[in-house]
């Protein structure tokens, strides 16, 4: 028997096959002025992609990486939650749909799906793009501007990705409030930067000021305990670069690391981790180090040692951004 291909395989295909005959001088003069806007501080409520060759850059240069981080924050949201399945799903200028395709991958099967942008390129690009799924053949691709005036229809599942960075700041309130509005479930995530993070911790108190709980990174919906301007939470992603991807970003690994930073909250019973690993853990000989967000809202460091047997093993195993201790098979 065959086995299912993944929405991760799936979607890689896709954007090969969409993308093939895209002058790469052309994709690459698209993408250098997307990273300007992408690591700009100033926002534009405006789309940043204008028409097809920026659309078809965008997916290139960002879709994976956006893909891989919120599949992330997904799996982190989804073991708080393990008898959850969300029956539709909302995404809030989700562009050319990365965060669908990682909703598919967290949760299989088929819902009603709404994908919000303002920017029709993308939209008309990201239909596509999903045509290749039968998980997302159906959804909706609705054009909206995506800011004050903002109003969703009702959802199990609201994703707001790399989109409040391009927003002024009472059009990232509304985008919240919007999506509190509608939701039982909320998943932000912002570049791995001090602004993204700031972004994030924002929304997070909204969140919480709206009666929702988080589920995940923070094993707690206390105050975030790292020091403004001091450091930032943030996590990694490990993303597969396809041939053309590493065309268009000028690169030559294979791989590259996502840096984000996100909140997922919730209206649903969830069960948060006791703590959560924030940093890369440290391999010394015979011992290993983590930094940990705990259950208590307090940052600290645990060493694990060898003596302490299959802990020690599991600590040496452990990633950035899992949580500890490991949880005990289902």
């Amino acid at each position: 028997m065959t086995a299912p291909v993944s929405p991760a395989e799936t979607l890689r295909t896709a954007l090969a096959g969409l993308l093939d005959g895209l002058p790469p001088k052309v994709a690459a003069q698209a993408v250098d002025r997307l990273i300007a806007n992408y690591r700009g501080t100033t926002p534009t409520d405006a789309p940043i992609l204008r028409d097809r060759a920026d659309v078809a850059a965008y997916a290139a240069y960002r879709m994976p990486a956006t893909f891989e981080a919120v599949r992330a924050a997904l799996d982190a949201f989804a073991d708080a939650v393990p008898e959850w399945v969300p029956g539709s799903h909302v995404d809030v200028g989700g562009g050319t749909g990365a965060a669908t395709w990682a909703v598919s991958a967290t949760w299989p099967g088929q819902r009603p799906v709404t994908v919000l942008d303002w920017a029709e390129p993308a939209l008309v690009l990201g239909r596509e793009l999903a045509s290749s799924s039968p998980q997302l053949r159906s959804a909706e691709w609705r054009r909206s501007r995506i800011g004050a005036e903002l109003a969703l229809p009702d959802a199990d599942l609201v994703t707001v990705s790399y989109v409040l960075g391009e927003l002024t700041g009472a059009g990232r309130d509304a985008v919240v409030d919007a999506a509190v509005a509608a939701a039982q479930a909320v998943v932000i995530i912002e570049p791995g930067t001090p602004d993204g993070y700031a972004r994030v911790i924002a929304a997070r108190d909204r969140l919480i000021g709206a009666g929702f709980s988080v589920a995940a990174p923070c094993p707690h919906s206390a105050a975030c305990p790292i020091v403004a301007g001091e450091d930032w939470c943030h996590f990694s992603a490990r993303v597969s670069r396809s041939s053309l991807h590493r065309q268009v970003k000028g690169g030559s690994l294979p791989y590259e690391d996502e840096k984000f930073s996100y909140v997922a909250a919730t209206r649903v019973p969830a069960e948060p981790v006791a703590a959560r690993v924030v940093r890369r853990p440290q391999i010394r000989k015979g011992q290993v180090l983590l930094d940990l967000c705990g259950v208590g809202g307090e940052l600290g460091r645990s060493t694990v040692t060898k003596r302490q047997g299959l802990l020690y093993k599991e600590a040496r195993d452990a990633a950035w951004g899992d949580g500890w201790p490991p949880a005990e098979p289902r």
